[in-house]
């Protein structure tokens, strides 16, 4: 299955998600900045991220511009 990034600083909303994903097989990683989601998908190279677009130090808008900027991660579908 696929490997994704969840990045949400709601752990309600984090947690749910996870678990969502994880029944159906998937493999999650979550966190809950924008500037972590910038630096761990280019280590990790996730199938996937879900992000959360109101984020604090770095939001989901500027983190999915830096994302596909970066010729390492700008394959990765941002949802």
């Amino acid at each position: 299955m696929a490997h994704i990034l969840i990045v949400e600083d709601a752990p309600d909303n984090r947690t749910i998600a996870e678990l969502i994903l994880q029944s159906a097989g998937h493999t999650v990683i979550s966190i809950g900045d924008g500037a972590s989601a910038v630096s761990i998908a280019a280590s990790i190279r996730p199938d996937a991220i879900l992000m959360d677009l109101s984020l604090p130090q770095l939001d989901g808008w500027e983190a999915t511009r830096r994302l596909k900027a970066n010729p390492a991660t700008s394959h990765i579908p941002v949802i």
